[in-house]
């Protein structure tokens, strides 16, 4: 954000409704500011595959994102546009305005952002969008505290750094487009973030052995605020398995051993994970990439790791700590899935039974109710893409 928006920002005071953060842009001063920063980075592009927008969606700045996104789209027509609306952990009944806004913020985010961007993704470590307050997700061998938004920053931040390698990497032959044409089909724009952080893995262990011992996505921790995942049904993927040795690929079993899975045959660690996903997953759209180099932790990255873990983010098999923590491996998925059909249905649940007219100061930003209406049918809509016939969305 250019120096002039920050000047409105302080202008318009916390920005904590929609409408506030929408109208930054609307105003010309500032929207010329934008198109003069953003014309001049595009010009420097060698190539421009398109762009991200990382954004609150819970206070005021789901406004500017989505207005951003409109603007990208109206300029920049073919080009991806990814977008991850980001959330806070736990939060109070204690704070019932705190807690309305959210849930509206939220809900005029999604609308207005999938309908402007190729793929949108909530990143949160809570376990709903909606106003019944649910403890955070939690990881085997992390010790975090999702009250610190330090600690919810690098779990997230953990998970953003992985999933976006395929379209990052000069020797990746995936683009944003691509990757968005892969999971956003029949309408599915809203898409799901996954991780497993660390990557379970014992020293000397091979990868195949470690994913048969991992079972299936519903080991995956979600982060998108989708609830449990178990018995959701997965339209399409994109899985990245980072830091893991190239040495540990594939099995290492004597010659005439009998296999212990079909993944023990591969040839190649590029083919281990793509024959897990297709185990797991056979009717789904996938795509696997592979990457040898781990997540750095070093500081100032917080120290959030179990005892449990090595130096470089192994199972330590009982073995006594030594040295912190400085890398781990880390899987991490976006799937576009049938509870994202629940976690759209349950927000839009809970915005029909709100009368905004009690929020006027909400309304007093710029939104009125026929925008609520409307916002409350689109998520009707976005839910209705996800419904898979598996019990989830009934």
């Amino acid at each position: 954000m250019g120096t002039g928006a920050a000047e409105a920002v302080q202008e318009a005071g916390r920005l904590e409704a929609f409408g506030q953060g929408e109208s930054i842009l609307k105003e010309p001063r500032y929207l010329e500011e934008l198109e003069d920063r953003l014309h001049f980075y595009v010009e420097e592009c060698d190539f421009l595959q398109g762009f991200q927008i990382l954004c609150d969606l819970h206070n005021g700045f789901s406004g500017v994102g989505a207005k951003a996104t409109e603007l990208l789209q109206d300029e920049y027509s073919g080009r991806g546009i990814i977008t991850w609306g980001l959330l806070p952990g736990p939060y109070s009944l204690r704070e019932p305005q705190k807690n309305i806004y959210r849930l509206l913020n939220t809900a005029f985010g999604l609308v207005h952002m999938s309908a402007h961007s190729s793929l949108v993704c909530p990143l949160s470590l809570g376990r709903s969008l909606g106003l019944r307050p649910e403890p955070p997700v939690a990881f085997p061998h992390l010790d975090y505290d999702a009250t610190l938004p330090f600690h919810c920053a690098a779990v997230l931040a953990t998970t953003l750094d992985t999933v976006t390698v395929p379209y990052r990497l000069r020797s990746s032959p995936v683009s944003m487009a691509h990757l968005a044409d892969l999971l956003n089909f029949s309408g599915k724009k809203v898409v799901m973030a996954a991780a497993t952080i660390p990557f379970p893995l014992v020293p000397g262990q091979s990868l195949p052995d470690a994913l048969v011992q991992l079972g299936g996505p519903t080991a995956w921790t979600p982060l998108s605020a989708c609830g449990d995942p178990c018995g959701m049904r997965c339209f399409a993927q994109s899985v990245v398995l980072r830091g893991v040795d190239r040495a540990c690929h594939t099995s290492r079993l004597a010659p005439g051993m009998p296999l212990p899975s079909p993944l023990h045959a591969c040839s190649t660690g590029e083919d281990v994970l793509a024959q897990y996903l297709q185990q797991q997953e056979p009717s789904v759209r996938s795509s696997a990439h592979l990457l040898l180099a781990p997540c750095k932790v070093a500081p100032p990255y917080p120290h959030l790791f179990s005892p449990s873990l090595g130096q470089r983010g192994l199972l330590l098999d009982g073995s006594p700590p030594g040295a912190a923590v400085e890398s781990i491996p880390v899987l991490g998925a976006l799937c576009s899935s049938s509870a994202l059909s629940r976690t759209l249905g349950d927000l839009a649940r809970d915005l029909s039974t709100l009368d905004v007219r009690r929020w006027a100061s909400f309304l007093d930003a710029g939104v009125e109710q026929a925008d609520v209406e409307e916002a409350l049918e689109e998520l009707g809509s976005l839910a209705q893409c996800y419904r898979g016939g598996d019990g989830l969305a009934d």
